[in-house]
């Protein structure tokens, strides 16, 4: 190699070796110190001082890949291993069948497909899994889970999910949360993408089917005003925040379907605990082991008591029960119905999961569903309830006789 005509340069095999590795042509270096200057002696070119390169020995610009495939090259100041962020890969999209069933209170959620989304292992792959939330309400209790597909960014589920006790109260202000993951054995679950659907768009008894590109998880409030060990357990703190801050409202604690009916033959009111949905966990292990109470306020003889067996490690018990009270109707119309949710822990005081009361001191659908029963005898009415963190003041301020 020659720095100038006639002049033969000293330059070692190492220099003789070097290659430029970028990716295209391979092209060899003329000269390692131009680019890494040696200021030792007799290393002057072209009348420069020490070290300094020739102007028409210029080292050459390193462009990266989409330059030399003659692409566009990114602005100044941006990254450019930027492809693997969410802004500039599309995360995939879901397809999927929701059907809401107004005469049974359930939601069907039909899990169809998700194609292409964003790989997530070294692989190149993913292990994709879906999750349904309910929002507003308690994470664990609510949350239905898919199978995990291996090694695709194609998943194919086919998988049915139901939500039992949707009420059309539920369906107006409810939304449904589902987010895609990707299952990791060696580490925590990562988050790949989410919709969120408002229930208020399903007609009843009507499917209607989504396909839908996958959005970064939305932010959440400020957790400034909440303590390190909620932030951690807590999946939604904005609605978390409103039920804490709302004015006269309680929290969620699941489902309960009772069925009242008074009959004129035995002269008394049979109760059915039927089932429950989408309970509070109060164990460690994610679930509780519940039973139901009932007492008939007032109870003045402390006889009015009944309750279930215990359903062990379960968050949507069966129960299928039936207690009778017996009593004229006339009296019946005084009292209040009260039911109780606990969790049945060994060798301490159970947990008391949430309550609901039916008589003419509650509200909404609870009192509607107590003076349909009274208004109809021998006729057995079933409802779904919402349980809550305490029980309504109609269960304390009883009425006179």
């Amino acid at each position: 190699m020659r720095g100038r005509r006639g002049d033969r340069m000293a330059i070692n095999i190492q220099e003789h070796m070097a290659i430029n590795v970028c990716p295209g042509p391979i092209r060899p270096i003329r000269q390692i110190s131009d680019y890494f200057p040696r200021r030792g002696p007799g290393l002057e070119v072209g009348g420069g001082g020490f070290g300094e390169a020739p102007a028409h020995l210029a080292p050459l610009a390193l462009a990266p890949p989409a330059a030399l495939l003659g692409a566009t090259t990114p602005e100044e100041g941006a990254e450019v291993d930027s492809y693997d962020s969410d802004d500039t890969t599309a995360l995939g999209s879901l397809e999927f069948d929701l059907l809401y069933d107004q005469a049974s209170c359930t939601l069907h959620c039909s899990i169809l497909r998700a194609k292409g989304l964003k790989p997530m292992d070294f692989n190149g792959l993913a292990d994709p899994y879906v999750k349904l939330h309910l929002l507003p309400g308690a994470c664990k209790a609510n949350k239905l889970k898919t199978k995990t597909q291996r090694n695709t960014l194609n998943p194919v589920w086919n998988e049915d999910l139901t939500y039992s006790g949707i009420t059309v109260d539920d369906i107006t202000h409810k939304v449904l949360r589902i987010s895609v993951c990707d299952e990791d054995k060696l580490s925590h679950n990562e988050f790949i993408g989410e919709i969120r659907v408002p229930l208020r768009r399903l007609k009843p008894s009507q499917k209607k089917h989504f396909n839908i590109c996958l959005e970064r998880q939305v932010p959440l409030a400020s957790p400034s005003s909440m303590s390190a060990a909620l932030r951690g357990i807590s999946c939604y703190l904005k609605e978390l925040e409103q039920v804490e801050q709302g004015p006269g409202l309680l929290e969620e604690r699941g489902r309960i379907l009772l069925s009242l009916s008074y009959s004129s033959r035995r002269h008394g009111l049979l109760v059915g605990i039927v089932r429950c949905a989408h309970l509070a966990a109060m164990d460690v292990n994610g679930y509780s082991d519940p039973y139901v109470k009932t007492y008939l306020r007032p109870d003045v003889d402390k006889k009015s008591k009944h309750k279930t067996c215990v359903k062990k490690k379960t968050l949507n018990p069966e129960f299928n029960e039936e207690f009778f009270y017996d009593m004229e109707l006339s009296t019946l119309a005084t009292k209040t119905l009260e039911v109780t949710v606990w969790d049945y822990d060994i060798g301490k005081s159970n947990d008391f999961i949430g309550g609901v009361s039916l008589g003419p001191g509650a509200r909404g659908e609870a009192r509607k569903h107590w003076s349909d029963c009274l208004q109809q005898p021998d006729t057995a009415l079933e409802r779904w309830h919402t349980l809550t963190s305490q029980l309504p003041p109609a269960a304390g301020a009883l009425p006179s006789a």
